[in-house]
């Protein structure tokens, strides 16, 4: 660095002081759970021991040693299958859920109705996924739940949810639809509301409907966001949510076949074998998918419009 161009960045600094200091607590929150741990992925090929520390624990004998016991267990294919429907499903509902409450609430006129249906689509997003077990306990368990109670108050018989696996591949997407939606309208709602009402204002002097202007004025300038959303959301497509799962399915083993992910198989497997390396390991398997699906995506991303590529 030149010491004209040193001197620039000091001046930049010093006139951006106060802006820096805004960014600083976000920035160190970002360094210190989301950098530092990566270098915990050293553990994928060392057998560790509290004794000896992260740095000072033996090597593996084999390079992959700790990957062993996820592969060789038989359920590694179906449970990342399982992470990657999961995602998918995810990424779909929620987005096509959360873009249309953006429109509905941008094109509603009432002031008291946006507030209050704002409200209460983003509210969930506040409960833990604790409390949501519990809610979906009380409506669905066999003995008691809501749902089998008004079954029978309609004369028919009660279903055992917690014992039907497919079922809940269902239910969890409606879950987390539930919770999630409503951050992302908010998302979504802001881009809505930033259009120039010029635009719209043009369409309905041309005679468009409201939903000819939702189609060619709304969605082409909320397509970068939509975008942009879908991307951050691929690019952790191979890591599941083990509070949703957890929480919701808990240690059912009538259900692991259809509901098991990384995550969940990962932590039952830490319970009962406390083997950190092999954790380390699937943890490291993730964050290799997750990197090669994010670069082929953003790859795809970038030829057909590349102003809407995250790099």
């Amino acid at each position: 660095m030149t010491k004209s161009k040193r001197q620039e960045f000091v001046r930049e600094v010093k006139k951006s002081k106060t802006l820096l200091l805004m960014i600083l607590p976000a920035v160190l929150i970002i360094f210190v759970f989301a950098y530092l741990p990566m270098g915990g992925m050293i553990l994928a090929f060392k057998q560790f021991n509290y004794r000896d520390g992260i740095l000072g624990s033996p090597w593996t004998e084999g390079i992959f040693d700790n990957f062993k016991f996820f592969f060789m267990s038989g359920k590694a294919f179906g449970v990342t299958l399982n992470t990657f429907l999961y995602n998918l499903s995810f990424i779909a509902v929620n987005t096509v859920l959360a873009v249309s409450f953006a429109v509905v609430l941008s094109e509603a006129t009432g002031k008291r109705f946006k507030k209050l249906t704002q409200s209460a689509i983003f509210l969930p997003y506040f409960v833990s996924w604790v409390i949501v077990g519990t809610i979906a306990y009380n409506l669905l368990n066999y003995e008691n739940g809501v749902v089998n109670g008004v079954l029978m108050q309609l004369g028919m018989e009660p279903v055992n949810v917690y014992a039907d696996g497919p079922i809940w591949r269902v239910l969890i997407v409606l879950f987390n639809a539930w919770k999630g939606v409503g951050y992302s309208m908010v998302v979504y709602l802001a881009a809505v509301t930033g259009i120039d009402m010029q635009l719209h204002e043009a369409a309905k002097i041309d005679g468009a409907n409201i939903f000819q202007r939702v189609r060619h004025v709304t969605f082409p300038a909320v397509v970068p966001t939509i975008v942009t959303m879908v991307l951050l959301d691929v690019s952790k497509i191979f890591r599941g949510n083990l509070d949703l799962f957890y929480q919701l399915i808990g240690k059912n083993g009538a259900l692991y076949e259809a509901t098991d992910v990384i995550d969940t198989f990962v932590f039952r497997s830490l319970l009962e074998t406390s083997d950190i390396g092999m954790a380390a390991a699937a943890g490291f398997y993730q964050s290799v998918l997750c990197f090669v699906t994010i670069m082929v995506v953003n790859g795809i991303v970038k030829k057909a419009q590349s102003e809407y590529a995250l790099f």
